[in-house]
């Protein structure tokens, strides 16, 4: 058997296993690396809603993140839940000692329904110490909403929102467009290697199990990074895949609420 990658998800846990560490952990998996993970938060959680959050203290993740990365030394990084500014820096700090190849963020700010899930202050930290030292970020709008400062309506806003937000922290963006109100699926990457913009279309399913889609693409683009793809077919290949666990997902029945994916197509 040959090598798999290794692939390191730095995120908070899940007691439903839809989302966090516990969908990381399944897409990075089934699709054919390895996972390893560090926790940032313990959250209790069902798929009617999240009923506690607890941080993890700072000196543990980091070292959880110098036990995996001394070691393992993961090709690829996935981030994402950050609690507060004090992990951010951690985060940061270490991305600068290990230097991995590829690391992407999901900037976990906001919740579904448009609630801010961080105070102000951690939001500030963030952009300041450890977005400028990702490659790429996957907001959606309601995240890139706050990053830029401006309301984002339609793929033109998101157009002139991913550059933006590019070249004021030097990393890609891809921003999702799962939240648009009308048309399909689209999302929109600035490549900041490229200083480009390019479209992703797909077609919009609907279901109720869409727990832990955002947690899934960025660690699918993750891995398909650790796996020697480019950034702009990574991205392709994890929304193919997205759509596919979506779909699979669609009629099946976990729990009483917003179900998760099926992440073992």
């Amino acid at each position: 058997m040959k090598t798999p990658t290794i692939v390191l998800t730095i995120a908070g846990s899940d007691s439903s296993g839809g989302a966090g560490i516990q969908a990381d952990i399944k897409t990075i998996s089934a699709l054919g690396s390895y996972a390893a993970s560090v926790i940032t938060s313990v959250t209790a959680q069902n798929t009617l809603g999240v009923q506690g959050i607890h941080p993890i203290p700072m000196d543990m993740v980091r070292q959880q993140i110098i036990s995996v990365m001394d070691d393992l030394q993961p090709q690829a990084i996935k981030i994402g839940m950050v609690c507060n500014g004090d992990i951010a820096v951690t985060i940061a700090e270490s991305i600068k000692k290990y230097q991995p190849k590829w690391v992407i963020y999901d900037p976990v700010m906001v919740s579904t329904s448009g609630s801010k899930l961080m105070t102000d202050d951690t939001i500030d930290c963030i952009r300041r110490k450890l977005i400028p030292q990702v490659t790429l970020i996957t907001p959606n709008l309601h995240e890139a909403r706050i990053l830029w400062g401006r309301e984002i309506t339609c793929i033109d806003e998101m157009e002139k929102g991913a550059e933006a937000l590019g070249k004021e922290y030097g990393c890609s963006v891809l921003i999702k467009g799962g939240h648009l109100e009308k048309g399909g699926m689209c999302d929109i990457l600035y490549d900041a290697n490229e200083a480009r913009i390019f479209r992703y279309d797909a077609p919009k399913i609907e279901s109720h199990n869409l727990h832990g889609t955002g947690c899934t693409l960025s660690s699918a683009i993750a891995t398909k990074l650790s796996q020697g793809h480019s950034l702009k077919e990574a991205i392709a290949l994890a929304k193919d895949y997205v759509t596919k666990v979506i779909d699979t997902a669609k009629d099946i029945q976990i729990g009483n609420g917003y179900g998760p994916l099926w992440h073992f197509i």
